[in-house]
């Protein structure tokens, strides 16, 4: 008779995950301690909802009373080119891997469903899933179940996929045999450490998210600090560097889920197009992607940041109808750029037509910094 483990091994890899493993809900002692430091830190940035639930992160039975096993599976999202290679294409959008085909968390999700499902069928058990939208502490209870090892980017990196998992779990009731943790085998390498536009890491496993180009692309909701606005480059979601350069990812395989493949059109958007995006039209645009999340005045900040970067002053146009936008963090962003590509007299001009009618106080200190 085929046991329980081997049965959900199977019932996970015939729904389309790579990788699975098992481990116990408790033993997150040391990782819940390094959360903790985190947000004592202030590290978490404006994530207000990582420190209104930290004891459901820190103790998954906290979340759940009942869990006796936790499943952990991995989807493989891999690319089939080197993201750092669109860095150089000054006039297009550079978009992080897991965001150009549909929104992962919607996929992931629905195959989890699939396999919990048949785990309550067969095994008579409870279960339940989680993707990242739920205080799970996916990465640490990852490495404990053997699927990889946190690196010194604090991301998963696993032996067969590199850096290019997608992680979902199910927690159950049933009692399961625990797959032995894997170790860590970055060894002296700190490439990710290095790379990184914005020195994020302030020691090897450690992030802080207020200076990493992720989170002020996707999560900060205010004005992008000046200290990083040349550093995000072409960079208008997202930021792959510190995944995209470990030496891991030579064993890193394509993506053999077509819902992960890249559409087209967001391998290399061209920023003049992008920036031309009413409401309406970012919502057709990235309707199933996880862009959308963000919304239109957030992203359109990120691109008009993008188009200062670009030393291309054929954008002035584009940009001084940034200046009227409703929302501020868009016309600071405009007003910076602007500094970027125009040259002085030009830049008067757009400061005489329209620095006294400016409103926002911070605007106003962006004009005259």
């Amino acid at each position: 008779m085929e046991k329980p483990e081997s049965h959900i091994s199977r019932l996970a890899r015939d729904a389309g995950f790579e990788v699975v493993a098992i481990t116990s809900p408790d033993g997150l002692d040391r990782p819940a301690e390094h959360f903790r430091d985190f947000l004592q830190a202030s590290r978490h940035g404006d994530m207000s909802w990582m420190a209104d639930k930290a004891d459901r992160r820190c103790n998954p039975k906290t979340l759940w009373p009942e869990v006796r096993s936790i499943i952990m599976l991995g989807m493989n999202y891999g690319p089939s080119h080197d993201p750092l290679t669109r860095l150089e294409r000054k006039n297009s959008g550079n978009i992080s891997v897991y965001a150009k085909g549909h929104d992962y968390h919607d996929i992931v999700k629905k195959k989890l469903k699939q396999v919990a499902r048949e785990i309550h069928r067969s095994h008579n058990a409870e279960v339940k899933v989680f993707v990242d939208t739920a205080p799970v502490m996916e990465k640490p209870l990852a490495a404990k179940a053997g699927l990889g090892w946190q690196g010194k980017h604090t991301n998963l990196v696993n032996r067969d996929y590199g850096s290019w998992l997608f992680l979902g779990s199910i927690f159950t009731t049933l009692e399961l045999e625990n797959n032995k943790p894997e170790t860590d085998h970055c060894g002296s390498c700190h490439n990710c450490l290095d790379i990184c536009p914005t020195n994020a890491f302030p020691a090897p496993y450690q992030l802080d998210a207020r200076r990493c180009i992720s989170y002020l692309t996707i999560e900060y909701k205010g004005h992008i600090p000046l200290e990083f606005r040349q550093a995000m480059g072409n960079r208008i979601y997202g930021c792959d560097d510190c995944l995209a350069v470990c030496p891991w990812n030579k064993f890193a395989q394509n993506a053999r889920e077509a819902h992960f493949f890249g559409r087209p059109e967001l391998e290399a958007p061209d920023l003049a197009d992008l920036i031309e995006l009413e409401d309406s039209d970012f919502r057709q645009v990235f309707s199933g992607s996880p862009i959308k999340r963000i919304g239109r005045d957030y992203f359109i900040r990120n691109v008009v940041i993008a188009i200062g970067n670009s030393k291309n002053p054929a954008y002035l146009p584009q940009l001084e109808k940034m200046l009227i936008e409703n929302n501020p963090v868009i016309r600071s962003a405009a007003v910076w750029a602007l500094k970027q590509l125009a040259d002085k007299p030009d830049f008067n001009g757009y400061q005489n037509k329209y620095m006294t009618s400016e409103p926002d106080a911070i605007v106003l200190e962006e004009w005259q910094r």
